[in-house]
């Protein structure tokens, strides 16, 4: 009933915002057309941006690399991104390829053209691969996962030793120490792959001395590095905890400084996820930051937790007393509700709008993880009634004098007993059921953990809605400005066939320039006495509608072609090479909104 409250009252008052970078605008504006050369190229984004050596890549119209000066930030600021050209362009459309990484640590992509003097008879094509290197992405996101159930393991174990108080808490030791390792091997791997990962990069670059500076010296990879340190730490906290359980004199449980020194170095483990991810970025930055703590934590201490007590069951010698796992539940029963809490705001953030929770990947993603969160809080629930009845169950010795008053074989574990009153389920029996529903409740936590970290990685709606509205390509590599196919024809005579280059400038819904380049049989550009083209969108019984290019010498044109909608449309060419031999040829084209 919170969470609902919460989620009306935020979702209703949300404003505009991002967490991935998006591109603001541009100078020149993407399909400007300049009377004169420009000196430089600047992007504006919604957030500042980090820069790669190759974070832009100019091409002429030729489709030759233009010489360009470094990346910079802009007088702006370092929203800004910017490169200047050494020597002046000359006349033709030149592409623009960028690549930077955002605030929370993801790189974004696109392209953009401009001309100068008149846009060119053709356009460089700019490769569509994706964003990432396909590889790199997938050892990143496994060494981010691996990330994040060895932390939770780390401080929910800890924890669970610190607040439960269990009398023997030697089975925890190996799967501690197995969590230290874990977190420091995926924190080193994924400091080396990071920038592999930024550049879109093969696994092969990441040995590269540069590239190991660059991780380095990055807010991202400067984050690792203090996870690495604080890990050191630890690792000496944790020799000092050792030898004093190794000395009889002293108490078996930490003293309240090595609590609190453990409390500060959960705390700062915690600000180093916070840091490099969506907390990082957008609106209400000290906010998110201390939300995305608090909810890792809580996470933490919970399925952490979970796994200590499940470990603790499975593997101690004696009976576990009732009293830790009460304190145990008291302790989830706290961490769910920070959980609500956090999530709530941070879905809010993230979200933005009710129509981004259906119509976004990151949506969708959320509903999964909630819908995971309610089976977890089922097992979870089912574990507390468990907990209540080994509280509740009778010491041995009354359990004895309980089952003489009963006639033998007259009442059934949670059977009513005679006097109408349900019998408890013995001790053990409750901890074998106990167990069962943490082993659910643990792997259920594993499915959340999954889907947070891909959460972590995925375009927010709020972002996602603000490069839609500023139609800026963000989600992949150089697609370019305009739409742009190539259609065979054949008229049937010799030399009669060839190919017809269309560019659809900006390619989207509304007002668009087209130019159409001939190409004859031997590739070179060829002149026909007459080019058509009209453009139909049969589903919605559109069309045709004529283009009406006119002869620019050397190549057909327009600037007067208005798409009244998205979809896929179809384009009806006809080229005419004589006064007698013409043909008609159709090709798909895909305009965007």
């Amino acid at each position: 009933m919170l969470g609902t409250l919460l989620a009306a009252l935020l979702l209703g008052s949300a404003a505009p915002a991002s967490a991935h970078a998006a591109l603001r605008g541009s100078d020149p504006a993407d399909g400007a057309v300049l009377k004169s050369a420009p000196a430089s190229v600047t992007l504006t984004f919604t957030e500042s941006v980090g820069l790669l050596d190759d974070s832009f890549r100019v091409y002429d119209p030729t489709n030759h690399r233009v010489t360009t000066g470094d990346a910079e930030h802009g007088p702006a600021g370092s929203d800004t991104a910017r490169i200047t050209f050494p020597k002046r362009l000359g006349t033709g459309t030149y592409t623009v390829a960028w690549r930077v990484v955002s605030a929370d640590s993801h790189p974004v992509s696109g392209a953009l053209t401009f001309s100068v003097g008149q846009p060119s008879a053709t356009v460089a094509a700019v490769p569509t691969g994706p964003v990432e290197n396909p590889v790199t992405e997938g050892l990143y996101n496994i060494g981010r996962y691996i990330a994040y159930l060895a932390v939770a393991l780390l401080i929910g174990a800890a924890a669970f030793v610190a607040l439960c108080r269990p009398p023997d808490p030697a089975p925890l030791r190996t799967p501690v120490r197995t969590a230290w390792w874990a977190l420091l091997a995926a924190t080193l791997f994924l400091l080396v792959l990071r920038s592999s990962y930024e550049e879109g990069t093969s696994p092969a670059t990441a040995l590269d001395p540069s590239a190991l500076t660059r991780s380095a010296t990055g807010r991202p990879g400067m984050a690792l590095l203090a996870r690495v340190a604080l890990l050191a730490v630890v690792a000496v906290l944790h020799l000092v905890l050792a030898r004093r359980s190794a000395d009889r004199s002293r108490p078996l449980h930490p003293s309240r400084p090595l609590l609190a020194a453990a409390t500060v170095l959960a705390v700062a483990l915690a600000l180093t996820w916070a840091a490099a991810e969506h907390a990082s970025a957008g609106i209400q930055v000290p906010v998110a930051m201390t939300s995305t703590v608090l909810h890792l934590l809580a996470m933490a201490l919970w399925l952490g937790g979970l796994t200590a007590l499940l470990v603790i069951l499975r593997r101690s010698t004696a009976p576990l007393p009732a009293v830790v796992v009460t304190r145990f539940s008291r302790v989830a029963f706290g961490s769910v509700a920070v959980l609500v809490v956090t999530g709530v705001y941070q879905s809010w953030r993230g979200l933005g709008s009710w129509q981004a929770l259906t119509g976004t990947s990151y949506g969708r993603l959320l509903l999964l993880k909630l819908a995971a969160v309610t089976l977890l809080l089922a097992a979870a629930s089912q574990s507390r009634r468990w907990t209540a009845r080994i509280a509740a169950a009778p010491a041995p010795a009354a359990a004895a004098r309980v089952r003489v008053r009963e006639p033998v074989g007259a009442v059934a574990p949670g059977a009513p007993s005679a006097s109408g009153a349900p019998a408890l389920a013995s001790g053990d029996d409750a901890r074998r059921a106990l167990r069962r529903s943490v082993l659910a409740e643990v792997g259920i936590g594993v499915v959340v953990l999954v889907l947070t970290t891909i959460l972590t990685g995925t375009l927010p709606g709020r972002a996602a809605a603000e490069a839609a509205e500023s139609g800026a390509a963000s989600g992949a590599v150089g697609i370019p400005a305009a739409a742009v196919a190539m259609v065979p024809f054949d008229v049937g005579t010799p030399n009669g066939h060839g190919k017809v280059q269309i560019t659809l400038d900006p390619g989207r819904v509304g007002k668009n320039s087209v130019e159409a380049v001939v190409f004859g049989p031997d590739g070179g550009i060829s002149t026909v006495p007459e080019l058509r083209l009209s453009f139909t969108l049969g589903a919605q019984k559109i069309g045709p509608l004529p283009a009406g290019l006119a002869d620019r010498g050397g190549y057909w044109a327009t600037n007067a072609v208005s798409i009244p909608l998205a979809g896929e449309w179809t384009m009806n060419v006809t080229v005419r090479v004589s006064d007698l031999d013409q043909v008609t040829v159709t090709k798909k084209i895909r305009i965007a909104a």
